[in-house]
């Protein structure tokens, strides 16, 4: 599963250098490293979340 969330961000980052996605805060090509940013900081919060 992890796998496939990873390919999916990949997906998602190349997508918005190719053609950007339009999202309030992903308008331009240079902005693929928000989404990373994004997902980073999800996987840190769970991490912390974890028991």
């Amino acid at each position: 599963m992890t796998k496939a969330i990873g390919l999916l961000l990949i997906l998602a980052m190349a997508i918005q250098v190719i053609k950007p996605l339009g999202l309030p805060g992903l308008r331009r090509r240079s902005d693929f490293w928000k989404i990373a940013l994004i997902a980073f900081a999800i996987w840190t919060i769970t991490l912390l979340i974890r028991p």
